[in-house]
């Protein structure tokens, strides 16, 4: 793995919507997942009801995440569709119940521009988009009318991919940043997410952590989901409740590598992981000519 830029390192600014704002480069950043669904891959049924989804965002605020990611549909493969007005009654809410509690940071994990734009307006700041803005585009306008920010997630879903793994990332981004830039989405808004275990198999995934470094060319910062992935279990032989502690190794990986954020299952593990990946950062910066 080759070594990151060093201005991944330094600090930068990431604009949410609702005025809000976080400090990416020096300190790692976790989202948490709530999955306010019945059928997740890992955790379905666990926070299916809003009294529950609120409390484990939360415990998860509690332990440290930066911001807490709300999800109503499950996008394991083979999972049941759901439509707009139910996935709207599963995270409205609980959106709207955390949103009561002053400077928590939310995130909703949607593809449609409805459930983004009554999303945004019950409370949250940035939209998750597992299709890359690339089902329903319109949802980048949502997000440029409402400034909030967008991770724009790379998918190999329904479509034929080029056959090398960064390629195709930038394939795919390119299309993604053009319909984000022309809807008026600053970059300064702006997270990448190469999506982890999304039509990639195991080798995909593990070629995508060994190169990790290269999309650092796509100037803007990186999001990184392996939390519990399949490609985890196949590595360790563990389920997928029992894949945290591999998680946190990837999330150390994934750090060094220069990734700016991480969305995760378990925010204890990886803010402990992720505290020593910094720490190791810092110490390599502040040996280097102009650092210290």
């Amino acid at each position: 793995m080759r070594s990151p830029p060093d201005h991944v390192f330094e600090p930068r600014t990431f604009r949410l919507g609702r005025d809000a704002h976080m400090e990416l480069g020096p300190r790692s950043k976790v989202m948490g997942i709530v999955n306010v669904t019945p059928d997740s891959f890992s955790d379905g049924g666990l926070a299916a009801t809003t009294d529950v989804a609120v409390a484990a965002a939360l415990k998860m605020s509690g332990e440290g995440a930066d911001i807490v990611d709300i999800g109503g549909e499950s996008t394991r493969p083979g999972a049941e569709p759901v439509d707009a007005r139910e996935e709207q009654r599963r995270i409205l809410p609980v959106i709207e119940a955390l949103s009561a509690h002053p400077g928590l940071l939310i995130s909703v994990d949607t593809w449609r521009a409805e459930t983004a734009r009554l999303a945004l307006a019950a409370g949250a700041h940035l939209i998750n988009d597992v299709w890359g803005l690339q089902r329903e585009p319109e949802i980048a306008k949502v997000a440029a009318d409402s400034g909030a920010a967008v991770a724009i997630m790379h998918t190999g879903r329904e479509r034929e991919r080029l056959p090398d793994v960064i390629e195709d990332q930038v394939f795919w981004f390119r299309t993604s940043l053009a319909i984000a830039r022309a809807a008026g989405v600053s970059d300064d808004r702006i997270l990448l997410d190469p999506g982890f275990g999304f039509a990639k198999d195991a080798g995909d995934n593990l070629a995508l952590m060994a190169r990790f470094t290269e999309l650092h060319a796509l100037g803007l910062p990186l999001l990184a989901g392996t939390s519990r992935k399949r490609f985890i279990g196949g590595l360790t032989g563990r389920e997928a409740p029992d894949r945290d502690v591999g998680t946190t190794a990837t999330s150390v990986v994934l750090r060094l590598a220069g990734a700016a954020m991480f969305r995760v299952h378990n925010v204890a593990f990886n803010i402990d992981g992720l505290a020593v990946a910094d720490a190791m950062v810092q110490s390599s910066r502040e040996k280097e000519p102009g650092h210290g």
